[in-house]
């Protein structure tokens, strides 16, 4: 296999077979459905079109996506909204608190949009979300994937104060495509904001990035490389999906071989966990992160 151009077939007009998913059914999604219609959540699940959500939801667990749907930056991978963002919901904290206990979730991921429209980028609102849920759901373990908050250390410990089990903050992509993917983050301050939670005591960080944009194989292994030089202990690999017309096209579609191999390169470098799969995304097999 190639060292320096990733395993891949041309995009054709519909999807490889290895990215057809069933459209998600089931009892428990249906209640879960139910539960985050009612209580007005944001679930990344469905703003950001998981291929997954039949199958985490069918299992009950979800991903819940605090402060809006409405994101201040504009990601050319991302299927959020861009835009101004609704005024922030005090009470948000405790309706996903409940919602979690409602649902009896053992293990919860939280997510956020990117808030640079405030003054605390919404580092508030999610300790405050972190404190209600453990109020509420003491044997909940929690996932809490985070925005860069710019890099700013003081909104940073407001994570690390609360504690939980894996502080989580992606990649994206290579560095080399880090400003066509992700027009207003910065590659090295996102390995700094890692780096950074490692060193202040955080038990378990964890990242993620998508194939399939461009990149190659070479560039893909020193991003893994410069993770595991952050200490971070998981990494999620995933093809990227187009969201819509406007967003970045696929250029490759990454084969599953390609994705095996990924793999067990990670797992040789001493990553605790490396889930690399098509139809792999940052709250992939989540609960399993925290082992």
């Amino acid at each position: 296999m190639s060292t320096d151009t990733v395993a891949s077939v041309a995009p054709p007009k519909g999807k490889p077979k290895w990215l057809r998913v069933k459209l998600p059914t089931g009892k428990k999604y249906t209640q879960l459905r139910g539960l985050v219609d009612k209580y007005d959540l944001h679930t990344i699940c469905t703003s950001g079109s998981c291929p997954n959500m039949g199958e985490c939801w069918g299992e009950g667990t979800a991903t819940f996506m605090i402060l809006g749907n409405i994101c201040t930056r504009s990601c050319g991978f991302c299927g959020v909204k861009t835009g101004r963002p609704t005024t922030v919901d005090w009470a948000e904290p405790e309706k996903v608190a409940r919602s979690i206990k409602i649902m009896g979730i053992k293990h919860a991921v939280i997510t956020s949009v990117d808030r640079d429209d405030l003054k605390d980028m919404g580092s508030i609102i999610w300790a405050e979300t972190v404190k209600a849920i453990r109020r509420m759901n003491p044997s909940t373990t929690l996932e809490t994937l985070i925005p860069d908050f710019q890099g700013i250390e003081t909104h940073l410990d407001r994570i690390v104060k609360v504690a939980p089990e894996v502080v989580s903050h992606n990649m994206e992509t290579v560095k080399r495509l880090t400003r066509e993917v992700r027009i207003q983050a910065k590659y090295e301050r996102s390995l700094e904001v890692l780096r950074y939670l490692r060193e202040s005591g955080v038990n378990r960080t964890k990242s993620g990035i998508m194939l399939g944009l461009g990149e190659l194989e070479e560039e893909v292994i020193e991003t893994m490389e410069d993770l595991r030089n952050a200490k971070v202990d998981v990494v999620t690999i995933g093809q990227y999906l187009q969201p819509s017309k406007r967003h970045l096209p696929v250029k490759e579609f990454i084969l599953p071989e390609q994705f095996k191999k990924y793999e067990e390169i990670g797992l040789k470098m001493g990553f605790r966990h490396v889930e690399s799969g098509a139809l792999v995304r940052s709250s992939y097999k989540a609960h399993k992160h925290i082992d």
